[in-house]
């Protein structure tokens, strides 16, 4: 291979194809796993690509340990924009309405199916992303052909990060900030002192205990929540804190895309 990340599809090249394996017929991956970000801000400290970032970091990990246990698994290239309707009084908030995402995933879906990858994961990294209801869209399109799985990480590792964190995070707060003092710290904007820059991610209740109590679900107005886009506290965020959460993350998703490549596409998958 010409490449040291061969799981990497962006930096593969055809003849690393051929060389994989002789068969036209075989794409020469297994599993694809599709990454889903967002470009919108992120409090005062971290970059509008932040969930696009995590997204590829967190794809590359995982699928770099199914790797080393001999799983052929594609990191597709991340789709960095992702559904922000809520957040477009703020500033080059950039929108991906969910139809335009559905027709985005329904159409790799059918080039990945094309080329024989019928197993595929959407790893999302933005909560904006909704993507539940396009697994049970493109069931009746694309079952048997493709079978499709979610993973919705910052809300699937709760437990681990409740153990490491100090507070709750919602958007740029303790966790993402310590994300990405772990793998891109010249992105985390930093005053004179080396502090954050950033606010204390403070948010504004509505006037509804059901909402508050979470009886009932609104799509909120970000621009009148937060008073600089964060919601959560970001400053005890260190980056040994996001090498924790990101080594949790790696061993739990890289042995379930093992468990995946390694199933058979029987009559009875995924049971």
């Amino acid at each position: 291979m010409s490449i040291d990340a061969p799981w990497r599809l962006d930096e593969t090249t055809l003849g690393d194809l051929i060389d994989r394996t002789s068969d036209p017929a075989d794409a020469g991956f297994d599993v694809a796993v599709l990454p889903f970000g967002c470009t919108e801000p992120h409090n005062l400290h971290l970059p509008y690509g932040t969930d696009t970032i995590e997204a590829l970091e967190i794809g590359d990990r995982i699928c770099h340990a199914a790797w080393r246990a001999g799983a052929r698994v594609a990191l597709l290239p991340a789709i960095p924009y992702g559904t922000t309707t809520n957040q477009s009084e703020l500033r080059l908030t950039l929108n991906l309405m969910p139809t335009t995402i559905l027709a985005i995933v329904r159409d790799l879906l059918a080039s990945l199916s094309n080329h024989g990858i019928r197993k595929v994961v959407l790893l999302n990294s933005h909560g904006g992303n909704d993507l539940k209801w396009m697994l049970r869209e493109l069931h009746g399109e694309f079952d048997p052909d493709v079978k499709l799985f979610l993973i919705d990480w910052f809300r699937t590792m709760r437990d681990a990060a409740s153990d490491i964190f100090e507070n709750a995070d919602d958007h740029a707060g303790e966790m993402e900030t310590s994300i990405l003092l772990a793998t891109r710290p010249e992105l985390v904007a930093r005053d004179a002192d080396g502090g954050l820059t950033a606010d204390d991610g403070p948010t504004k209740p509505t006037r509804f205990e059901a909402v508050e109590e979470g009886w009932v679900s609104i799509s909120r107005p970000w621009h009148l929540l937060t008073t600089n886009t964060g919601s959560g506290n970001p400053h005890r965020a260190t980056a040994e804190k996001g090498e924790r959460l990101l080594d949790a993350i790696e061993d739990r998703y890289g042995r379930f895309l093992v468990e995946l490549a390694e199933s058979p596409l029987d009559v009875n998958f995924p049971f």
